[in-house]
C-alpha cells in the first residue's frame, strides 16, 4: 500500500527497493531548487530527508524523469550511481515510456490522432513575453506525441454557461520541453489550467505577478494544469518494470463535477 511522506512535502511513496525509489508528486511540488528561497521545499529536498540513511552510506539522490511544477505523478529516482546510469542509458535508449492524461478544453473531433510537429523555444523566431515558451515550428527539432480521448464531459460554469472538456490519454514519443502541452494547443484543445498555453498566455505574467487571484480562477478554473503522469515503463534486459500513479484529488474532483 502506498504510503504518503510524513513531512511537509505530500508526495507518496509507490515502491521502493535497494536501487531506486518511485513516488507519486502532487502538483505544485517543484522538483528541484531553481533559487535560494526554494532551499528545503522541493521533491529534491524531501527524498534527501527521506534517504539520509542511504545518502550517509554512500547512496545519492538522482531523479531520472522530471514533471513541471504543477504537473503531478509518477517520478523514478535512482538510489545508486549504478542505478542512475543504468536509468540514464534506458532513456537515452528510448527503453523507457510515458503515458500521461490530460484534460483539455473542448470535444476533439478524433478519437485518436498522433501530432507529428517539431517544436522549439518562441523566442528563436518572433518576439515573446515568456522567454521559455515553446511553439510548433518547421525549423524546430522534431517531436510527436500520440493522443487518445479517454472521456468526454460537460461543466456548467458560473458566468459562463455550459462547457464542454475531454480526458485525453498522451504517450510522448520524444523528450521535448512542454511538447504535449504544445501540441494539445496545436490540436486546438489546450490543458485546462495551463498559464502559458491555455487560454491566454497573459495569464502566466500576471500570476507571476499578483500569484493565484479570482480573476485567474474565473479564465483557468484550475490553479494548476491539468496534466498528470499516470505511468512510467521501463524495459531493458535487466529490469522490465511499470509504475502507475492514481489520477490526483483535484482532477477527478473537476470531471466529477461534470456530467
Amino acid at each position: 500500500m502506498p504510503q504518503p511522506l510524513a513531512a511537509a512535502y505530500h508526495f507518496t511513496v509507490l515502491e521502493e527497493t535497494d536501487d531506486w525509489l518511485v513516488v507519486n508528486k502532487p502538483a505544485p511540488l517543484q522538483i528541484h531548487p531553481s533559487k535560494p528561497a526554494d532551499a528545503g521545499l522541493t521533491l529534491w529536498d524531501g527524498l534527501r530527508e527521506l534517504l539520509r540513511y542511504e545518502l550517509v552510506n554512500g547512496g545519492q539522490v538522482s531523479i531520472i524523469n522530471r514533471l513541471d511544477r504543477e504537473t503531478s505523478g509518477v517520478v523514478l529516482v535512482a538510489k545508486t550511481s549504478r542505478a542512475a546510469r543504468e536509468m540514464g542509458k534506458a532513456m537515452m535508449r528510448r527503453q523507457m515510456h510515458k503515458t500521461y492524461l490530460a484534460i483539455v478544453h473542448g470535444w476533439p473531433e478524433w478519437e485518436q490522432v498522433e501530432v507529428d510537429e517539431p517544436i522549439l523555444r518562441q523566442g528563436e523566431v518572433m518576439e515573446s513575453r515568456v522567454w521559455v515558451k515553446q511553439r510548433v515550428h518547421p525549423q524546430g527539432a522534431p517531436c510527436r506525441t500520440g493522443f487518445q480521448v479517454m472521456r468526454r464531459f460537460e461543466k456548467r460554469l458560473a458566468d459562463r454557461g455550459v462547457e464542454r472538456f475531454a480526458l485525453v490519454q498522451a504517450e510522448p514519443h520524444t523528450g521535448r520541453m512542454h511538447q504535449i502541452r504544445v501540441h494539445l494547443q496545436f490540436t486546438g484543445h489546450p490543458i485546462v489550467g495551463d498559464k502559458l498555453y491555455g487560454v491566454d498566455e497573459g495569464c502566466y505574467l500576471e500570476f507571476m505577478e499578483t500569484n493565484w487571484t479570482p480573476s485567474l480562477e474565473s479564465r483557468l478554473l484550475l490553479p494548476r494544469q491539468a496534466l498528470h503522469s499516470q505511468v512510467l515503463s521501463v524495459r531493458t534486459p535487466e529490469l522490465e518494470q511499470t509504475w502507475t500513479a492514481p489520477l490526483t484529488e483535484d482532477l477527478e474532483r473537476f470531471m466529477a463535477e461534470g456530467r
